[in-house]
């Protein structure tokens, strides 16, 4: 029997939430279908299908973090980075698939912001699972007609002499950003430089930690 306690708290003393298992969307509808029809022709095994879930839930902001900290500390592959993203990151083991990635590097008079205007087109492969904010309308329209009060949102005030660039992902490119090193990392390792960089200094609306 369901719940109508929308102003009320569980026994656990959490709010009560709407159940989400509501009716199937078509496209849910089709991949099920499409699943287990090559499932049964062994196209594929159920095992594989829940590995390869497995895996692409495995991706995090860590693995877009290995790639920024080897630009930052080599570079050779940053100007291979910046011809090519989808080949620097397969040079890593990290494969985009058939999108094509650009990486847009901030400077000291260039500062980047990646969005998507029309759904959530993000590199996944890279940074995992998109925030809810970035899939939200309000920052893919504002993101486009007012980046500088977006960015100042976020806590990230830009000098007015700073170029800031608004980056259009879609279904086909994905955008990353590789952030302006932090000063005084001179010294720091490949894995400490990674730890420095943030999900959000790669999407533009953040930068890297301090190494202090």
């Amino acid at each position: 029997m369901p719940h109508d306690h929308h102003d009320h708290l569980s026994p656990s003393g959490h709010p009560y939430r709407q159940d989400n298992d509501g009716p199937l969307s078509y496209w849910q509808t089709m991949e099920i279908a499409v699943r287990e029809l090559m499932i049964e022709k062994g196209e594929v095994s159920a095992a594989e299908v829940s590995a390869q879930i497995d895996a692409m839930d495995a991706r995090t902001p860590a693995n877009g973090a290995r790639v920024v900290a080897r630009a930052w500390s080599d570079p050779e592959f940053k100007a291979r980075l910046l011809a090519n993203g989808s080949d620097a990151a397969r040079e890593m083991g990290f494969d985009i698939g058939p999108m094509h990635l650009v990486a847009v590097e901030n400077t000291e008079d260039t500062h980047n912001l990646i969005v998507c205007t029309l759904c959530s087109c993000y590199p996944r492969n890279l940074l995992g699972l998109p925030p809810d904010w970035y899939k939200t309308r309000e920052y893919r329209s504002r993101a486009v007609k007012e980046p500088r009060k977006v960015l100042s949102e976020f806590g990230l005030d830009l000098p007015e002499n700073t170029t800031l660039r608004v980056h259009d992902s879609t279904a086909d490119m994905r955008y990353i950003v590789l952030p302006a090193r932090p000063k005084g990392t001179d010294s720091m390792d490949s894995d400490a430089l990674a730890a420095l960089v943030t999900r959000d200094s790669m999407i533009g609306v953040g930068l890297p930690k301090s190494p202090a």
